[in-house]
C-alpha cells in the first residue's frame, strides 16, 4: 500500500517550481504527510489541488496560501535568443530539462517540457528570458494535465540523475566558469549601450 506521502505527491502538478517553500514536490508532499506544511502551498495545483489533497490527508479545504503565490494560467519560458550568451545557467536550473544549448551558444526552450517553474529567470544573467501565458484563462489543474505531471516528474528525476555532483567538480572549474560568465555578461551590456546608442 502506498504511503501518504507517495499518495499527496501523485495528486501534485510535478512543476518543481519550489514556490510551496520546498525544494521540489516530494519534499513538500513528505511535508503534507508528515503534518509540517499546509495542504494549500502549491500555486500550480490551485483551488482544485488543494481539493485533492483535502481528500487525502482528510483534512478541511482551504483557500491557496497568498504567501506561496496566487493560482493562474500556466507560464512557458522564452528565450530571446539575440541577447542569450550561452553561459548555460539556465539549463543548470531547468527541472524538466527544457532548455537545450550549448556553451557559448544561444539556448532554447522545448515549450512542451517547459512547466513554468519560473526558475530559469533569476538565473539568467543578461535577463533574456521571458513568461508567456501557456494556458489562456485556465489555471491551476485546468492548465495542466494528469498526463503533463507525469511527463514533468519523469524529467525531473532524470534531471536529478544528470547533475548529481562528481569528484571532477571542484572550485577551479567553479572560478573559471564564473570569470568566462561575467565577460559573457560584460559583452551582451556593451552591445545593448551600443545598440542604444546607435538609436
Amino acid at each position: 500500500m502506498q504511503t501518504l506521502a507517495a499518495r499527496v505527491l501523485a495528486l501534485l502538478p510535478q512543476t518543481q517550481c519550489r514556490r510551496c517553500g520546498y525544494p521540489d514536490c516530494s519534499a513538500y508532499a513528505h511535508a503534507v504527510a508528515d503534518g509540517s506544511a499546509g495542504i494549500n502551498q502549491c500555486p500550480p495545483g490551485g483551488a482544485e489541488g488543494i481539493e485533492r489533497l483535502a481528500a487525502v490527508t482528510a483534512q478541511a479545504v482551504i483557500a491557496l496560501n497568498p504567501e506561496n503565490g496566487c493560482e493562474g494560467p500556466r507560464s512557458v519560458a522564452f528565450i530571446d535568443e539575440a541577447c542569450c550568451i550561452g553561459c548555460t545557467l539556465c539549463i543548470k536550473v531547468c527541472p524538466t530539462d527544457a532548455i537545450v544549448g550549448s556553451n557559448k551558444l544561444m539556448h532554447t526552450v522545448i515549450e512542451a517540457y517547459c512547466t513554468g517553474c519560473e526558475l530559469c529567470l533569476p538565473a539568467c544573467p543578461v535577463d533574456c528570458i521571458e513568461l508567456e501565458n501557456g494556458s489562456g484563462t485556465s489555471s491551476g489543474w485546468n492548465a495542466w494535465s494528469t498526463a503533463q505531471a507525469a511527463i514533468a516528474q519523469q524529467r525531473y528525476q532524470f534531471h536529478q540523475q544528470r547533475i548529481e555532483p562528481g569528484p571532477a567538480e571542484n572550485d577551479a572549474r567553479a572560478q573559471d566558469r564564473d570569470s568566462v560568465i561575467e565577460a559573457a555578461v560584460q559583452r551582451a551590456r556593451a552591445r545593448r549601450e551600443a545598440a542604444k546608442g546607435s538609436v
